[in-house]
């Protein structure tokens, strides 16, 4: 999708459909009920003449996705105006904004129409901030997974062109510039996610994922090393080889560097993603029913290689390695058994009590090799456990931190980036469902707290590193369209990332 910027006026602008955001400003009196009290984001007074009537008539309330298309609009270029709701005026953010641009998109597409112009709110936040996240709110909503549908081709429904209008003067344009392109870049690098996550698994192999791995990293100038079975055997990755022991596929570790001049010495992240690209469970398989999404289960190890592509194209000044381990789980003569023990990277034994706890088993090591690396600063990304579903459902994903400090890093990053998460605690009492009879440790414990014991397992292997683990089993994929994103992968976690490596840049 082409993006340009425009400081025009609105209503002079030629286009195929301007959209407008409209918010409710009414404010609540005594208790009663309140009535909406709509306004058009934009000081174009041609614009608010020709949406005046179709307000005044209660039409148009400012709900929150709530959309109105007029043609030919009077005293506007434009062959079509859209007038999309953003909800109450007192809790519009660049976060509401963002689905907006993706549901004017899909709204749009869904018309066969090809291009648009988004006008920028004026009131409600900065110009720089709306303009980046109508982007990259734009190129989410445009993301089709229908890949292998025999008439794509007949039925491709995609925005081809898209200009943000901009309320300014070109003195702002440099700035402005620079946000979108920041925007587009995030943006396609969390649909490069998105591509990852929604092949299926026989198109989307531990081997298949480390080529496209190298293909991206050669596009954007990262460094990428790309290993299998005998390098995981050297480094004695016992809990990594134990989950990919049972399948027919060669695992791959991944290994993605970013190393800018003029990056601090003392600071170099380390971005640990679970990429199990089919999980049957192993010889303690799943059930039948909704297997078929467990291709999902590579999503942590391919968000951390999209977040890899937006840091090399934003060129922030620190220091990051990300290390992905992927692999299939699969029951075989060969697989791993509930009994077996495993020797980890770290020297630490596990007692396998549940060959369907693999995704801990495969960041346990991921997790040394990136201290071994020296990371003073560790991220994992995971769809690890069922149970942060029952914790938080489908809308947050589960953080859990080791470290204070880093944790309000990281918050202050996922506020920006505008992605639901929430912390879970790490208490030493936890600790007590780790023990084995026969090792060091088990891989799983009681059902009860069924997310924070995989996270209480996964801190023995940071150690004393500072550490964030995210949980995004349950955000990772949509379970069903919304307004601004289609069913399927979401690339949850990569743009938090994005923003907390960029924070360590001051």
């Amino acid at each position: 999708m082409n993006t340009n910027l425009s400081f025009s006026v609105p209503s002079q602008l030629e286009t195929d459909c301007l959209v407008v955001v409209v918010l409710d400003r009414a404010e609540k009196d005594r208790g009663e009920k309140d009535k909406p009290v709509v306004t058009v984001e934009s000081s174009d007074d041609a614009v608010r003449e020709a949406v005046k009537d179709v307000i005044s008539s209660a039409e148009v309330t400012g709900k929150t996705f709530e959309t109105t298309l007029l043609h030919r609009p009077a005293g506007l270029k434009a062959k079509r105006l859209l007038l999309v709701g953003g909800g109450k005026a007192k809790t519009f953010s660049a976060a509401e904004l963002r689905k907006l641009a993706g549901a004017a998109v899909r709204t749009l597409k869904s018309k066969s129409i090809r291009s648009f112009a988004f006008v920028v709110p004026e009131t409600a936040i900065p110009s720089s901030q709306g303009l980046r996240a109508i982007v990259e709110g734009a190129f989410v909503g445009n993301f089709d997974p229908g890949y292998y549908k025999s008439d794509r081709n007949e039925k491709d429904q995609k925005i081809d062109a898209l200009t943000i209008v901009v309320h300014g003067d070109a003195h702002d344009a440099k700035a402005m510039e620079s946000a979108m392109q920041t925007g587009r870049i995030v943006a396609e690098s969390q649909n490069f996610t998105r591509d990852l996550v929604n092949e299926p698994s026989n198109r989307m192999t531990p081997t298949m994922m480390a080529e496209r791995a190298k293909k991206m990293a050669a596009e954007v100038g990262l460094n990428c090393e790309t290993y299998g079975a005998d390098k995981i055997k050297q480094l004695k990755m016992g809990a990594f080889w134990g989950v990919a022991q049972g399948s027919d596929e060669p695992p791959a570790l991944i290994v993605l560097r970013y190393d800018p001049v003029g990056a601090a010495d003392k600071i170099h992240l380390g971005l640990v993603g679970k990429a199990v690209t089919f999980d049957t469970g192993g010889i303690s398989i799943k059930p039948a029913d909704g297997m078929e999404k467990m291709k999902y289960d590579m999503a942590g190890g391919a968000t951390m290689i999209g977040a890899m592509r937006a840091i090399a194209l934003l060129k922030p000044k620190v220091k990051v390695t990300a290390v992905i381990c992927a692999t299939e789980n699969m029951p075989s003569g060969k697989a791993q058994k509930p009994g077996d023990v495993q020797i980890a990277m770290s020297g630490k034994s596990i007692e396998i009590i549940n060959t369907d706890a693999e995704g801990r088993l495969v960041l346990a090591d991921g997790l040394s090799y990136a201290r071994q690396l020296g990371c003073t600063h560790l991220v994992d990304a995971a769809t690890l456990t069922g149970a942060v579903v029952v914790a938080l459902g489908y809308v947050n994903a589960g953080i859990f931190a080791s470290d204070d400090q880093m944790y309000e890093r990281f918050a202050n990053a996922n506020k920006q980036a505008g992605e639901k998460m929430w912390r879970l605690p790490l208490d030493d009492e936890y600790k007590e469902n780790l023990k084995s009879n026969i090792a060091d440790m088990v891989n799983a414990g009681s059902r009860w707290g069924g997310a924070i014991f995989a996270a209480m397992f996964l801190k023995e292997f940071a150690e004393d590193t500072p550490w964030i683990h995210l949980d995004i089993a349950g955000t990772a994929w949509m379970e069903e369209a919304k307004p601004w994103i289609a069913k399927g992968p979401s690339g949850i976690a990569l743009r938090s990332l994005v923003e907390f490596v960029k924070g360590w840049e001051s």
